[in-house]
């Protein structure tokens, strides 16, 4: 081999070896949620999406999952395509009557005890999203229709989220029928809510501005000082949360999934937000080279906004299996 020829295959070698750091911090701070979830009573996914570059990284980020009122997200996106549609409108009364009532979170089975309850089909959207009340869920879903929340979905190019089941409905559960999606499908969906592509951008501006009234482990993980827009979900054996987290210079997207719930299993949630926070606390304080600046300090431009790509999904991300 000629001297040359030598030094050309060094090159590209070194070039194929050679690792950014900001991926190694990537890999120890996957390599802390392999460590939570060691010691997680439960089956646990996570993906992480940094919306300023669009770079993710996921465990078990590929996994179905049950999504509990997690769901409600698509079902969201399914309403305001239904009033863009002309199918109905925010302002229409909705009447409920006992015949409506289901168990779980929210405050209208309560109300609906002393009779008849009306409302408006964006108040009853208020309710579905921030009391995760589950009554006003099933009658948007006739609203919006199971058929065409599912088709938007399809043609989002999520393979595996799907509504197939009203909330509450236990005889579904035990046949096996779900609500389902990945912590990676679910990421793209909000991603795509951030960056204002679905339906329009005035409409992703009005459902993150509704979930960011959503308080629960999400929120609380994340310093006041930051916005969090969010959706949890919980029942027996099951809890989790997708959002956006307005952090400066580095917003981000999460979900964190996890079923199959010991006794005394807590919600995954909240340490996980917190694990890929400080992730990204790091990033939007530092150069890319890992020199961390004070806020006195000019660092330069933020990161452009994430390629056209990254909004079909994410392009080789890191993975845990």
């Amino acid at each position: 081999m000629s001297g040359a020829a030598f030094l050309a295959l060094a090159l590209a070698f070194g070039l194929q070896a050679q690792s950014d750091v900001v991926e190694l911090l990537e890999q120890k701070t996957l390599q802390r949620i392999r460590d939570f979830d060691a010691r997680f009573d439960g089956v646990l996914g996570v993906a992480a999406m940094d919306l300023a570059t669009g770079r993710v990284f996921s465990h078990h980020g590929d996994a179905i999952f049950t999504q509990a009122s997690v769901i409600k997200i698509p079902i969201l996106i399914g309403l305001f395509r239904a009033e863009r549609e002309g199918k109905l409108r925010f302002s229409d009364q909705v009447t409920l009557t006992r015949k409506d009532l289901v168990g779980g979170d929210g405050s209208l089975q309560h109300r609906l005890t002393g009779g008849d309850v009306t409302l408006t089909v964006d108040e009853l959207i208020g309710s579905m999203i921030v009391e995760s009340d589950n009554t006003a869920t099933n009658r948007l879903i006739d609203l919006a229709g199971m058929e065409r929340i599912n088709l938007t979905l399809e043609e989002l190019g999520l393979r595996h989220t799907r509504l197939r089941r009203k909330m509450m409905a236990a005889r579904a559960v035990r046949q096996g029928e779900e609500n389902t999606s990945t912590p990676l499908e679910m990421l793209q969906l909000v991603e795509r809510i951030y960056h204002g592509k679905i339906i329009d951008e005035q409409a992703c501006q009005a459902m993150v501005a509704i979930l960011k009234q959503v308080k629960d482990a999400m929120r609380a993980a994340v310093p006041p000082q930051y916005e969090v827009a969010s959706k949890w979900g919980r029942v027996d054996g099951v809890a989790g949360e997708t959002g956006i987290v307005y952090l400066d210079r580095r917003p981000f997207a999460l979900s964190v999934m996890s079923v199959f719930h010991g006794v005394k299993a807590e919600n995954a949630v909240g340490p996980v937000t917190q694990i890929v926070f400080d992730h990204f606390e790091r990033l939007a304080h530092s150069n890319r080279y890992g020199n961390r600046f004070s806020e006195h300090q000019q660092a330069g431009p933020s990161p452009g906004p994430a390629p056209a790509s990254a909004l079909r999904g994410p392009q080789r991300p890191s993975r845990s299996p």
